[in-house]
């Protein structure tokens, strides 16, 4: 009886860092099949479908290149009069990539991974943060928002 060897299939790994731009390149198309937001200026937007859960989308800055905006539910947290859940994002149009920057869900980065957190720790929280956005566009858009659901707020109450 003769032996036959298998070979294994080298399939390239990705590293940690690899994986995250990725995620960024996955949720920027996630964010502008959602909402467009290239081509939104300054200003606050709000996203109602009508289950009393409405989105809003606050573009604080706009640059040649990048924007800074917030989104969250109207929510507020009571103990620390947050809206919560909330991301900071900084969308960057020429590489196409949306960073969750900060994310809020009851519980303040600060208090997750401490005050002086070695880099593994940060990659690590930043890959969370940022697959948590990814989930939370993806509902989003299977509860039916987006860019028909979507209008400028002019009566905008801050939050932040």
């Amino acid at each position: 009886m003769t032996t036959a060897l298998a070979r294994r299939a080298r399939v390239p790994a990705i590293s940690r860092f690899g994986w995250l731009m990725g995620l960024y390149s996955e949720n920027h198309a996630r964010l502008q099949r959602l909402f467009e937001v290239s081509d939104l200026g300054c200003g606050t937007y709000v996203s109602a479908i009508g289950d009393g859960l409405d989105v809003r989308l606050e573009v604080m800055e706009r640059h040649a290149y990048t924007s800074e905006m917030r989104m969250s539910y109207g929510l507020i947290d009571p103990q620390t009069g947050m809206a919560d859940p909330s991301a900071s994002l900084r969308l960057y149009r020429d590489a196409r990539q949306v960073e969750a920057t900060h994310c809020y869900a009851g519980s303040r980065w600060q208090d997750v991974i401490g005050m002086y957190p070695p880099p593994q720790r940060i990659l690590d929280h930043r890959l969370r943060m940022n697959t948590f956005l990814g989930k939370w566009l993806q509902y989003l858009a299977e509860r039916g928002h987006g860019v028909a659901t979507l209008h400028a707020d002019e009566d905008v109450l801050k939050i932040y």
